[in-house]
């Protein structure tokens, strides 16, 4: 297994041409803007250099405005629990990810329909306590859904990738610093 195989996403809150442009044309970029309001124009210039470099293009936890941008699909996180939104009548190139950190939020995914599931904090970081190699593990057999590694993935530790050997890896300061 080698990184440049696998599926990469960076998590973003704005929109930098310059790095962009000189990221790896396999990564794709998940919209998370937290702190501030999120502006409609932002998102159609994201999208529309996406769509030039053809790169995928994720909204998190907005199903109706991922659609109504014509983007690649909507990530769905680990706390948005929402079970009525229809999800087969999207187009099928359309893609729901999601994260879990447990077997009862991968569950809640499953019934989500999503395609890919982020299973995190794989490593500690600032914020997190870690998953740890064995839970991911244990977590990744749970499911049949294709892994994501996320969380604190760096230059010293993404090598051990390798151990778990995942279909991808999402990663913000990864990105950031290349």
């Amino acid at each position: 297994m080698h990184i440049k195989n696998l599926k990469k996403y960076f998590f973003i809150d704005d929109f930098d041409h310059t790095h962009f442009i000189n990221l790896d044309k396999n990564i794709s970029f998940i919209w998370r803007n937290k702190d501030k309001e999120t502006k409609l124009s932002t998102l159609i210039k994201i999208r529309d250099f996406c769509k030039k470099n053809r790169r995928e293009f994720f909204i998190s936890n907005n199903i109706k405005l991922a659609l109504k941008l014509n983007v690649n699909g909507v990530y769905i996180s680990s706390y948005n629990k929402n079970l009525n939104v229809k999800f087969n009548n999207f187009n099928k190139r359309f893609k729901i990810i999601g994260s879990a950190h447990n077997l009862k939020e991968i569950k809640t995914k499953e019934l989500q329909k999503i395609d890919e599931i982020f299973l995190s904090p794989l490593f500690k970081d600032k914020n997190n306590k870690k998953l740890d190699i064995y839970k991911y593990l244990n977590l990744k057999k749970m499911t049949k859904l294709k892994d994501i590694s996320l969380g604190g993935i760096n230059n010293q530790n993404i090598k051990k990738l390798k151990l778990i050997k995942p279909f991808g890896f999402a990663a913000i300061s990864y990105f950031k610093k290349k």
